[in-house]
């Protein structure tokens, strides 16, 4: 028994179970708190760009593939 936490809504996907809310809340409070972290000692906006893309980019990826893991596909027949 597969149940979905996902549903695919164009390119993006929306969470349709308590498991994909927490999912995504606890995304975005790690991409708030990465964001807090480095822009406290930054320069710039450049400088804080610089320093988040990879936690932003690492954390939307895998947030990205477990939703099309846990999302309804359509069975090809």
């Amino acid at each position: 028994m597969k149940t979905n936490w996902f549903k695919r809504f164009g390119w993006f996907y929306l969470p349709v179970s308590t498991a994909g809310t927490v999912l995504i809340l606890l995304g975005l409070a790690f991409c708030v708190q990465v964001f807090v972290a480095i822009d406290r000692h930054s320069h710039s906006v450049s400088d804080t760009l610089y320093g988040v893309f990879p936690y932003f980019a690492c954390c939307f990826l895998l947030i990205n593939w477990i939703a099309s893991n846990t999302s309804h596909r359509k069975e090809s027949q």
